[in-house]
């Protein structure tokens, strides 16, 4: 799930009514993968909600994201809030292993195969 997708679930399930019901599911899932953290500043009260989700995580279940930025640019996440960032920060990194990978995207253009570069 991205950043933007697991904030806005849960602001959704406020809206309804079923915010603890979400945010006990999201709690508990073995692995939480959090894709494209960081690509979206977080407002409140997202970043209060994304918090409270790492902070009943911390050391229950294992969770997972992944980020262009590097860690110093962490904080940059939680404009509105810097110490909450450095709190839900804390808990991400302790403890945590560190992947970095490197290469070219592979979003990036590439050629076309001959065979289809001749047919056009």
């Amino acid at each position: 799930i991205t950043q933007g997708d697991l904030v806005g679930s849960l602001h959704a399930a406020r809206a309804t009514g079923g915010f603890d019901r979400r945010f006990r599911q999201l709690a508990k899932v073995t692995l939480l993968i959090v894709d494209d953290f960081g690509l979206k500043p977080m407002r409140p009260p997202h970043d209060e909600d994304f918090h409270d989700l790492i902070a009943e995580r911390y050391e229950r279940v294992s969770t997972m994201l992944t980020s262009n930025l590097d860690f110093a640019e962490w904080g940059d996440v939680f404009p509105a809030n810097r110490m909450l960032g450095v709190a839900t920060l804390d808990r991400l990194r302790h403890g945590a292993y560190r992947l970095i990978l490197e290469g070219d995207s592979f979003r990036a253009p590439r050629p076309l195969p001959e065979s289809q570069r001749n047919a056009r």
